[in-house]
């Protein structure tokens, strides 16, 4: 195993954690799969969500899934 390759999987590891702790802590959604197309309530606190803990908790966990798919790419290339 190269430098590179120990590098990247200490990344791969670290960025799987944090994926691992982001999905725990997330609630049940009440909405199923429209949270995920951006549907859902057009209210205030629909719209402002992002500024919330939940908001910031799936942006963390949207960003950490994007993270690991890269990362693993690039270990499979390497």
């Amino acid at each position: 195993m190269t430098a590179v390759q120990t590098v990247f999987s200490i990344l791969l590891l670290a960025v799987s954690l944090v994926l691992i702790v982001s999905v725990l802590l997330q609630k049940g959604d009440a909405e199923g799969i429209s949270a995920l197309t951006g549907g859902g309530s057009g209210n205030f606190l629909g719209k402002n969500k992002n500024k919330t803990k939940e908001g910031r908790l799936a942006l963390a966990t949207k960003a950490s899934a994007i993270a690991f798919v890269v990362l693993a790419l690039v270990l499979i290339f390497v």
